[in-house]
């Protein structure tokens, strides 16, 4: 059974205020006939623009007294059940239907079923595969163009036309017209969806060989994996067809999702992950008072850092940041270490150096910048836990920063409760610390607020 559908709207889908339906009509067709129809113009609850009155004849008058969306909802959910959704341009018709549906908490989703692709396939070399051209061009009338009913009235003929194409070609004769229009891609990809949550987590994307070959996370797992099979990038597209099955941990927790999917990256160095591979750090950036009570920063490498700043993959990164900080704050190439600890450094002669290093600066001020670089990365507080949302509802994850670095995550019931630093690490799985989780967490918080219990005092000023 065939649920052909069409509706009008009152604005794009992707449009700063995003349109609303106006109009729609369902008809029920068994592969032979239409044995039920259903049409009605709908208050879309939003002004209708001159320029989609003039498109459809939709007034803001004619709708005025029309049912809302959640008022024929219901009829909507009852007729489609079990059906094909059928439309000709299929994305645009069901992607509103299901952002109607998410409007009022409810997930909708239907098999589909595009009369655009179908035609292509039956009938190819067509100058235009629009509705109106299409018909015109194999002799259907189509009345009331751009009207929902008009529209799905021509559908159903366009869609008789394909059918009866179907039943006399050699190939696609003894297929289905579902299985016809499905490709091995999109059986896969209704067999990833039909398999992730829309949940908080970390999914892992498995080739023929069930072997890793991404690794991705999301608020929403099931919207994430759907803009996978929507990319257009030709990496993506590769990567959809090595990808057969897929497998997820629910975290519950954005940042823990974070922190899983960068550790588990490091471990599986999935082929289609070009971020958070590297699981060696050979440099760090250190910073030590001198006997002048100047701040200074250096580039080591990462066995002999003392009081480690960033790490790096290699030196060639560690050397980019480092430079960054000196445009940036004015910083003195002597006291990073990139210059003779004797000379002045040639940044001064262009002026991009105050001039610390001639005696010209004083040293607060200069201190007073380096300061700020290092409050940007160093945490606040050396011992703390931060309290984030559970896999459900009646547990919180914990994520625990010790001695100023990342230490692991775990889960309590709401009810547990903690008062120590010793008592908290009992309750985290200690994770295989890599640097690069620090600036993590510290990226998070500057966007996000967590509830944080700290466990000493706030570390003395450098």
């Amino acid at each position: 059974m065939f649920a052909i559908i069409d509706i009008e709207t009152c604005g794009g889908k992707y449009e700063y205020r995003r349109g609303r339906i106006t109009e729609i009509c369902i008809a029920i067709h068994d592969g032979l006939r239409v044995v039920k129809k259903f049409t009605t113009l709908i208050n879309p609850e939003c002004y209708i623009s001159p320029y989609f009155i003039s498109l459809s004849g939709i007034t803001n008058e004619m709708v005025a007294k029309a049912p809302k969306f959640h008022e024929i909802a219901k009829t909507i959910i009852d007729m489609t059940e079990g059906k094909i959704f059928v439309a000709h341009n299929v994305a645009f018709d069901y992607g509103f239907i299901k952002d109607e549906f998410a409007g009022l908490g409810y997930k909708y989703k239907r098999e589909t079923l595009c009369t655009v692709r179908l035609s292509r396939k039956l009938m190819p070399g067509k100058l235009s595969y629009s509705l109106g051209k299409l018909c015109e061009s194999i002799g259907i009338d189509v009345q009331n163009r751009h009207r929902a009913e008009g529209d799905v009235d021509a559908t159903i003929q366009l869609f008789d036309r394909l059918l009866e194409l179907k039943s006399m070609h050699p190939q696609f004769k003894n297929q289905g017209v579902e299985d016809l229009m499905t490709r091995r891609i999109d059986k896969i990809k209704h067999y990833i969806l039909d398999k992730l949550p829309e949940a908080c987590g970390v999914y892992y994307f498995l080739n023929k060989e069930q072997q890793i070959i991404y690794i991705g996370k999301s608020v929403n797992m099931y919207n994430r994996a759907m803009s996978h099979f929507n990319s257009k990038e030709s990496k993506g597209k590769k990567m959809l067809n090595d990808l057969y099955n897929v497998d997820f941990v629910k975290t519950g927790s954005e940042l823990v999702a974070l922190l899983h999917e960068a550790e588990e990256i490091k471990n599986h160095k999935p082929h289609y992950n070009r971020m958070r591979k590297a699981d060696v750090f050979t440099y760090c950036i250190d910073w030590f008072m001198d006997d002048n009570g100047i701040i200074n920063f250096k580039i080591v490498e990462y066995e002999n850092t003392v009081n480690s700043l960033v790490s790096f993959a290699n030196y060639a990164t560690a050397r980019e940041r480092i430079e960054n900080w000196i445009d940036e704050y004015a910083l003195c190439l002597r006291y990073c270490h990139l210059t003779s600890d004797e000379a002045i450094c040639f940044n001064h002669q262009l002026k991009k150096c105050n001039g610390i290093c001639a005696g010209e600066e004083e040293i607060a001020i200069y201190n007073k910048r380096a300061k700020e670089i290092m409050d940007s990365i160093i945490f606040k507080n050396e011992h703390f836990a931060l309290i984030d949302h559970g896999k459900t509802p009646e547990e919180r994850s914990i994520i625990l920063v010790e001695n100023g670095h990342y230490f692991g995550y775990g889960y309590i019931d709401r009810t547990d409760t903690f008062s120590s630093l010793e008592e908290c690490r009992a309750l985290v799985n200690k994770a295989t610390f890599y640097p690069d989780a620090d600036d993590l967490i510290r990226g998070f918080l500057k966007t996000n607020r967590l509830k944080t219990i700290v466990f000493k005092n706030i570390k003395e000023d450098y």
